[in-house]
């Protein structure tokens, strides 16, 4: 059996390098494995198994610490991804969405507008049972982490990705029915436009039967879908993310409809204040060459046929 070697009195233990290596592969393998049931390892679960499969000897959990953080091996972490196809529907959908984007001026300057829709859905109304202290010198805000609900609400947000405006309200529920009343003052708030191309995510109020039959009664609507799993495609999904930062965050409604109130009454302030178009510098010719180096084969298109 081998052993541990000190270059010197005091000197960390030098672990050979096959039984280093070892040790690295059963800390990329799952415990059950071994015959655990437990789901990840630690450095003390880690260096029981490499003692009783004798891989090094004698080794204190210390030492599997250091050689997982030489490997750069992290078992308490994990990192969250969502699955998309880039293939060609994949990448002819994104494409039709950064088309508008990159000629967003040149088509509001032909009349035609592009609108983002996204919608925050089921956003709980919580107050907390106990009321926040304010922050004071030398003290930071304090929260009762304890809170009551009061229902939630639907939120539905249009941008108009031309000057970074947005018009919202609050939807009964999350289906088609309250969504196309929501859509219906959308198309008439702008009567001028000769066209309006609407930017939707793959939800399942936008992609709905019914939904799809208005959309189809409305010659001057182009409707644009975002591929499946590329939220981060959809502009009205980033100003969503900045409007919640600035308005709902630390925000503790006593009731529903002081909720309503206040998502309502704050549209004219954000546009006042924040509203700016968003600097979106990702162009087709950057979206083909991104697809190509994940190495899926896309047929290259011309952008005149993109709308």
């Amino acid at each position: 059996m081998p052993s541990l070697l000190r270059r010197g009195v005091g000197a960390h233990p030098v672990f050979p390098p096959l039984e280093r290596v070892q040790s690295e592969r059963i800390a990329c393998t799952a415990p059950a494995a071994y015959g655990l049931h437990r789901t990840r390892w630690d450095c003390r679960s880690l260096q029981q198994v490499v003692v009783a499969r004798a891989v090094g000897g004698a080794i204190h959990d210390t030492t599997i610490a250091r050689i997982l953080a030489g490997a750069r091996l992290h078992p308490h972490r994990r990192r969250y991804w969502k699955t998309a196809t880039i293939d060609e529907p994949f990448v002819t959908s994104a494409a039709n969405v950064v088309w508008r984007y990159e000629r967003v001026e040149w088509l509001y300057a032909r009349g035609e507008l592009v609108l983002g829709l996204d919608e925050k859905p089921h956003r709980q109304g919580l107050v907390r049972r106990v009321p926040t202290q304010p922050m004071q010198q030398g003290h930071m805000a304090r929260r009762e982490c304890e809170d009551t609900r009061h229902g939630t609400v639907t939120f539905l947000v249009a941008l108009n990705v031309d000057d970074g405006t947005r018009w919202g309200c609050c939807l009964e529920a999350n289906d088609h029915a309250p969504v196309l009343q929501a859509v219906s003052p959308l198309v008439r708030r702008y009567p001028r436009a000769r066209r309006r191309h609407l930017l939707l995510d793959h939800g399942s109020s936008p992609i709905a039967y019914d939904t799809h039959a208005y959309f189809a009664r409305h010659p001057r609507l182009r409707v644009c879908y975002t591929p499946p799993h590329a939220r981060w495609l959809t502009q009205a999904e980033l100003l969503l993310r900045g409007f919640s930062d600035k308005y709902l965050v630390r925000f503790d409604p006593q009731s529903r409809q002081p909720f309503i109130d206040h998502l309502n009454a704050s549209g004219h302030e954000y546009n006042q204040r924040f509203a700016r178009p968003f600097d979106w510098s990702w162009t087709c010719r950057d979206l083909y060459a991104w697809a190509r180096k994940k190495g899926t084969s896309i047929c290259t298109k011309t952008y005149a046929t993109i709308h």
